[in-house]
């Protein structure tokens, strides 16, 4: 996003995707690479950094809401759900050993 620093803009998409509203770390977990599609068929490759935020409340209504499916996860089912290998590693990297998040 244009004009916000890369933990602003994660901050702002948690919101327009999910409605969710909390404190966003400054820091990176981690980062991915992934090849995006687009809709003439050509692809580019994507840099993804993973911020954690601690979610205080999500909005009843948001957004994209009507353009996503939402579900919530415990930290280790939600690394077992994702369709990105590199996403999946950025979540297990940051639990504990009891499964608790790390951060």
């Amino acid at each position: 996003m244009k004009g916000r620093k890369p933990h602003e803009a994660a901050e702002r998409e948690a919101y327009e995707e999910a409605g969710l509203v909390g404190h966003i770390g400054k820091r990176p977990l981690g980062f991915y690479l992934y090849e995006k599609r687009l809709k003439n068929r050509d692809s580019v490759l994507c840099q993804v950094k993973v911020f954690p935020l601690e979610v205080r409340k999500q909005l009843d209504r948001w957004p994209e809401q009507h353009e996503r499916e939402f579900r919530w996860f415990a930290p280790p089912e939600a690394a077992d759900a994702v369709s990105e290998p590199g996403l999946a590693a950025i979540i297990r990297a940051s639990l504990k050993r009891d499964g608790e998040p790390r951060l």
